[in-house]
């Protein structure tokens, strides 16, 4: 079995590339240099040399608030056009796909956990385009999975984690809001799962995937830094202004994702687990 990544350069592709490399799976990967996936011609032309059989489309524009303006169109371009071209590839070569998407196609508004057939309706453009690349996917035809995620960290690229971990370093105490509740996501946890729905033949379709568990930003903060001096203390998303809205409850329920057999951590042992490797990573260099 022959897997496609796209996105190599962000946080979830280098994950998914560790974890191919780990389970010796075959697989190449592209990053933006490599293959622009609003280019239809060179997506078309890329995916009948490589003829994979499962394309991983981790490829993604995220600057959620630039995405509010002079980002707007490139957003479109990446998550709608982009997704667009990656499903119709996939397609043409009979290559199952999965593709990741986000809580922000929910507005917030619900007080219990949202499933896989809750109504829509994001509130910002970056939910309003992956919204739309989802719709790209199903139209399609291929044989798809769409994973759902949500406040994702780890090891690569730029996350909360990292960013207040910097800001500790040089701040004796940190604000951060405490009303917006939802389930952070290790990018190793969703990277298995991918693989997962395919080793296990799960049902094609929308899948919600985060680690268990829910939390504020607030109290995310609170546990990555609980081993430091600095002091994080509440405050609101109005006092917190940013340009793009952000649902106040994008908790995601899990049943569908564990009915395919998946054990999922939760985020408290799964940010244990990605610590403690980071520090190990850092001794050994």
């Amino acid at each position: 079995m022959k897997f496609l990544v796209t996105g190599a350069n962000g946080q979830l592709g280098q994950e998914l590339q560790k974890l191919l490399r780990e389970r010796n799976l075959d697989f190449v990967a592209f990053d933006s240099k490599q293959l622009d996936i609003t280019d239809r011609e060179a997506v078309m032309s890329v995916f009948e040399q490589v003829d994979p059989d499962v394309v991983l489309h981790a490829a993604a524009y995220t600057k959620v608030d630039v995405a509010e303006d002079e980002g707007r169109d490139l957003n479109w371009q990446v998550n709608v056009n982009g997704t667009k071209n990656v499903a119709d590839a996939a397609k043409q070569q009979q290559a199952k796909l999965i593709a990741v998407s986000t809580d922000y196609v929910f507005d917030g508004t619900k007080n219990n956990d949202y499933v896989e057939t809750d109504a829509v309706n994001p509130q910002n453009a970056y939910g309003r385009a992956k919204l739309a690349g989802e719709l790209a996917v199903t139209e399609s035809g291929v044989e798809a999975y769409i994973v759902r995620t949500s406040w994702v960290f780890g090891e690569f690229g730029n996350n909360f984690v990292y960013t207040m971990q910097r800001l500790a370093a040089t701040h004796p105490k940190l604000t951060v809001v405490n009303d917006q509740l939802g389930r952070p996501t290790w990018t190793r946890t969703l990277a298995e799962f991918m693989l997962h729905l395919i080793n296990a033949k799960a049902t094609y379709g929308i899948y919600h995937l985060s680690n268990e568990g829910t939390t504020t930003w607030f109290d995310f903060a609170r546990e990555i830094l609980k081993d430091t001096d600095v002091e994080v203390a509440p405050v609101t998303s109005a006092e917190f202004p940013q340009k793009a809205y952000r649902p106040r409850h994008s908790v995601m329920s899990l049943e569908k994702a564990e009915s395919t057999g998946f054990e999922i951590l939760n985020w408290r042992e799964a940010l244990e687990m990605f610590l403690t490797g980071l520090a190990s990573e850092r001794v050994k260099r």
